[in-house]
Formats: structure tokens, C-alpha cells, sequence
């Protein structure tokens, strides 16, 4: 919301940024027939089905099928069944032969559907070979939290699933990104709205959390006005792994301290905190609890590591606050911890990272607001550790947004993992060089493929919280 737009209502912002973010990651979900409430259905190549959990299916198979049958899964958002990133995608990809698949996950529980999703995804994939026969191949695509499932669809999936394909993937898992959005909530909290007793975690309804966004975003919005405000705004963005690039706007060059911060604040002005806040109630239903904790954090240390630190010293010192004051202040006050069941749930149903049994390749926007393009930092490392990295390529287009690809961006790289699975090669077809060729060569939308490496995502935790809560 534009600073200078009246604020609306808690709950409608909730609603606001739950919507945007389903149109996002889960296309454009009005478009798609109702999923089928009893029997399964077959209508002229579309077919719809409901598994034992209750979640839907839907498929979309063409007149003459090469074969391939793409198992997608959607992002964050309801929990709508739908086979494929966008519309336009759908229409390409259905033009070029493949069938496409996928579920609503579980609808009786929280939008965060990680306890069911991958279940959902494998049950989806027997429903639909049952009508359609075994596919010569299958390769699993997933964008945003879907991204998160498709993840861990290519951890399990050996012998079901032949190569994966991520987009603007949650890869570093549930507790990471409660982590770090953690550390930019409480900053904005003690730093902007010192001696109130804001509530960060454990909401209890959807309101509350509704009503800890409106607090925290109003709060950003009375700061920009000032030097001081807008240094410590520049600190939680930079806890929060903010990019420094908003739509609309010319990327900031690399020493425009104040330019930088000013696209941050766009970020925060358009709501991203209600989308925080609202997918931090829906992970906490999810996993029965409080999945983070800032106990023990050392919050000096922590922006140390940050790609953000040399334009927050730079604030700071033009604004003549303390830098060392204020991070001090953060690791004194620090005392939040987490629910050890949660954290022991979030692990087992909301992480990716441990392995792979099959080739994945992974495109992010250089530019995400909602999962930063640090994650595939974090779950590159996690990849390598198990032994996996071969299997793993990571490619980056440079656009601002989340899930905000192009159809020919997304069908080169279909075409990038079908070589591997079919060569048993990279070769040298997930480079960004080659992938912009092969998008651009299909006369689509354009594409915007570059040589990108991201920082380190700032999260300050490498395990479990030290003790339990207390």
C-alpha cells in the first residue's frame, strides 16, 4: 500500500496479500474448473479426481501426448487444485504435447499444507497414470512453497519422478524463513515501537496476526519519514534479506545508499509484512506451534553477514545513530524461543535439502520479495553436504518479484532438465547464456537470464534453538 493511500483494515490487508500471493504461485486459480467433490470425471482431455485425504486433482492431457506428464505444485495460498505455474503456461506447454497434473493438497487444515502436500503430489500421480496410462516420463515442477514440495518430491522421488524443476522455490524450508522474518519483526518492534508489547509469534487467530502486520507496517510507514526511521528500516530489511530492487523502479547502483533503502521501503509499503504475518499463523497451525526463536542470537554478528551491512552503516552514520547501540539493544532483548515440537515437526514435514535422487534444477529472481534469492544459497550448501551437488543447477533471472518468470523463461528451462534426464548430462544447457538462448528462440514473452551468484541468506541459526522454550 502506498504510503500515501488511507490504511485499510487488519483483516482486509490479510486478505490482500493471501491473494496476491495465491495469484503469484498458483496462476490464475478462477480459471479452473471446480475440483470434483465425488467419482472421478473425464471431460475431453481435462480430468478431475478427489484422493482419500479429501484434496483434489486435476489433469490436463492433449490429443497427441509425447509422453511426459508434469506433476506441478502450487504455492502458498488456497488450497485450489491446479496443474501448471500460469495460464499461458498451461497453453504452451499443452501445445508442445505434455500433460500436466497436480493437487489442491489437504483442504481441512492450514494453507501451509506441508503436512500433506508431497502425500497429495505421489497420490495425484497414481490417480492420473490410472486414467492415462505410466508416463514415458515424469518430471515434478513446484513454484514458491510449491517449490519447497517439488524440492522434496526430488529427494523421494527416485523411480516415480525422473527430474524436477523449481521456481522461486521456499527451498531453505519453514524454520529458516520464520527465522529470519522473525529478526526483522522484532527489530521493527523494538527499534520503531520501543517499550510496547507487540506479539510476534504464537497468534492464536488470524486476526491477530493481521492486527501484528498493520502495528509493524504503520510503524515502517511513520519511520521512512525521518533519517533515523529510515536507517533502522534498512537494518530490518536487511535481517529480512530484502532486496534492494522494487517494480517499476531502476535497479539502485550499488553505492546509492538512500535509493537502496527507498525500494526496500516499497516492498514494506505494499504489504509484505501481512504476507509475513499471515504466513506465520498459517506455518504455526501447520506444525502445532512456534517454529522460531531469536534466543542466543548475536544480532551484531548477524548483520556482519549480510550483502545489506555496508548500506546500514551507511545510514546509520548519515542519520548519527549508533549502529553498535541499537545491535546491541536487539541481543540484550532477545528472548524469544520456540515450541521444540514444532521445530521437531517443521523438520520432518517443511525442510528439503537432505539429498537428492534426481536431477533438479532450480530458477529464482534475483529480485524476490516473498522468498529471497538467498534460500538457494542455503539449500545449495545443504545439496552439496549430502553428497549431491552433481544433480543440483541453479539458474537466475534478473527481474523484481516473486514467481515473476516469463512463459519462454519457464519452458527453456523444461527443456534444460529433459536434456539431463534424457543425456544423463548437464552439459551446458542450464547456463544462463544457453537458457536465454533457448527462451528468446521461442519468440515468446522474452527472458532475462544472467550469470548471478547470491549472498548468503542472514539467517544467524545453523541448528536447533540451544534449550527448549521457557
Amino acid at each position: 500500500m502506498p504510503a500515501s493511500s488511507r490504511p485499510r483494515s487488519s483483516r482486509t490487508r490479510l486478505r490482500i496479500a493471501l491473494a496476491a500471493l495465491a495469484t503469484l504461485t498458483s496462476a490464475v486459480l478462477t480459471t479452473l474448473p471446480a475440483p470434483a467433490a465425488e467419482a472421478d470425471t473425464a471431460a475431453a482431455g481435462h480430468l478431475t479426481g478427489t484422493l482419500s485425504d479429501g484434496a483434489a486433482w486435476v489433469a490436463d492431457v492433449p490429443d497427441h501426448w509425447n509422453g511426459t506428464l508434469l506433476l506441478f505444485s502450487h504455492g502458498f495460498g488456497p488450497t485450489v487444485a491446479t496443474d501448471a505455474p500460469t495460464g499461458d503456461v498451461r497453453t504452451k506447454l499443452l501445445a508442445e504435447g505434455y500433460a500436466m497434473a497436480g493437487s489442491s493438497y489437504d483442504p481441512h487444515g492450514s494453507m501451509w499444507a506441508l503436512n500433506s502436500a508431497e502425500h497429495d503430489q505421489f497420490a495425484t500421480l497414481d490417480a492420473v497414470t490410472a486414467k492415462i496410462g505410466t508416463p514415458r516420463r515424469t518430471l515434478a515442477v513446484g513454484q514458491s512453497m510449491g517449490g519447497l514440495v517439488n524440492a522434496q518430491l526430488a529427494r523421494d522421488g527416485g523411480g516415480r519422478i525422473d527430474g524436477a524443476l523449481g521456481q522461486c522455490g521456499l527451498v531453505a524450508g519453514g524454520t529458516d524463513l520464520d527465522n529470519y522474518q522473525l529478526d526483522a519483526e522484532y527489530t521493527i518492534a523494538r527499534l520503531l515501537l520501543p517499550g510496547q508489547d507487540v506479539k510476534l509469534v504464537r497468534f492464536g487467530t488470524a486476526a491477530e496476526a493481521s492486527a501484528t502486520a498493520d502495528l509493524l507496517t504503520k510503524a515502517v510507514t511513520t519511520a521512512q519519514g525521518t533519517p533515523r526511521g529510515r536507517a533502522r528500516i534498512a537494518l530490518a530489511a536487511a535481517f529480512l534479506n530484502l532486496p534492494a530492487w522494487s517494480p517499476g523502479k531502476d535497479k539502485p547502483a550499488a553505492t546509492d545508499w538512500a535509493g537502496q533503502e527507498a525500494q526496500q521501503y516499497d516492498w514494506f509499503a505494499q504489504g509484505v509484512l501481512a504476507f509475513v504475518e499471515g504466513g506465520r499463523y498459517a506455518i504455526e497451525q501447520s506444525v502445532g506451534g512456534d517454529n522460531s526463536w531469536n534466543r542466543g542470537v548475536d544480532y551484531a554478528r548477524l548483520l556482519a553477514g549480510s550483502e545489506h551491512a555496508p548500506q546500514v552503516g551507511a545510514l546509520y552514520r548519515a542519520a548519527g545513530l549508533d549502529l553498535r547501540a541499537d545491535l546491541r539493544t536487539l541481543t540484550e532483548g532477545a528472548t524469544l524461543t520456540a515450541d521444540p515440537a514444532a521445530v521437531r515437526t517443521a523438520q520432518r514435514t517443511s525442510s528439503a535439502g537432505q539429498g537428492l535422487q534426481v536431477p533438479l534444477l532450480d530458477v529464482h529472481t534475483t529480485a524476490d520479495n516473498l522468498v529471497p534469492v538467498q534460500q538457494e544459497n542455503r539449500f545449495a550448501a545443504r545439496v552439496r553436504a549430502s553428497g549431491d551437488g552433481a544433480l543440483l543447477r541453479q539458474a537466475y533471472v534478473d527481474r523484481q518479484g516473486h514467481c515473476a518468470f516469463t512463459t519462454a523463461e519457464t519452458v527453456a528451462a523444461l527443456h534444460a532438465l529433459e536434456h539431463r534426464v534424457d543425456t544423463g548430462r548437464w552439459d551446458d544447457v542450464a547456463t544462463p547464456a544457453a537458457l536465454q538462448r533457448s527462451a528468446t528462440a521461442l519468440g515468446l514473452d522474452g527472458a532475462a537470464y544472467v550469470s548471478y551468484s547470491p549472498a548468503q541468506l542472514t539467517v544467524g541459526r545453523d541448528g536447533p534453538e540451544p534449550s527448549g522454550r521457557r
